[in-house]
């Protein structure tokens, strides 16, 4: 059983396959390969983020009958902005603002994405963005977002990743 504060999922057999089968594709690009090579809320790299925020978003989704897939492939793209936000200067602006905006262009010059899937990446920093998300899948990836990022700062020591990643690979 996974808890979400309050919610609680049963995982039935089959559900991880399901979920790995949604981001295979995913997962062995090498350019999202490459979240692993930067840090993002303390010891917790983009690529474990994006895990995290991809996997509870599924499982919400899924529960929710909303479009599942279109929220695990969103919330895996949606820091695909690759690079140290610490001590990289953007020409326009600041990372919090701008990274939504470079993270959707790099996910589309490599996959095909759907409406859902581009609104997940562009508004996922949400109040940030101005424009509030389209979907309730964005919704549920900009919340789940923010609660894994407040867990991954928190109790960064204690924080364990919500899936086994060595399932995954």
């Amino acid at each position: 059983m996974v808890r979400l504060k309050g919610l609680k999922f049963r995982l039935r057999a089959g559900c991880l396959k399901e979920y790995k089968n949604c981001i295979e594709d995913l997962l062995i690009n090498e350019t999202v390969q490459m979240m692993k090579h930067f840090r993002h809320h303390h010891q917790t790299t983009c690529f474990e983020h994006a895990l995290n925020v991809s996997y509870y978003s599924y499982l919400i989704c899924k529960n929710m009958g909303l479009d599942y897939v279109a929220a695990a492939r969103g919330g895996l793209l949606h820091d695909l902005f690759l690079y140290d936000w610490r001590v990289t200067e953007l020409e326009r602006g600041k990372h919090a603002f701008r990274h939504p905006d470079i993270a959707l262009e790099n996910a589309e010059r490599i996959f095909t994405l759907n409406e859902i899937e581009q609104d997940i990446i562009k508004k996922h920093m949400w109040p940030l963005t101005i424009i509030p998300p389209m979907y309730y899948e964005s919704l549920i990836v900009c919340i789940v977002d923010k609660y894994c990022a407040t867990l991954e700062i928190v109790n960064s020591s204690k924080l364990t990743p919500v899936i086994d990643k060595s399932v995954l690979f």
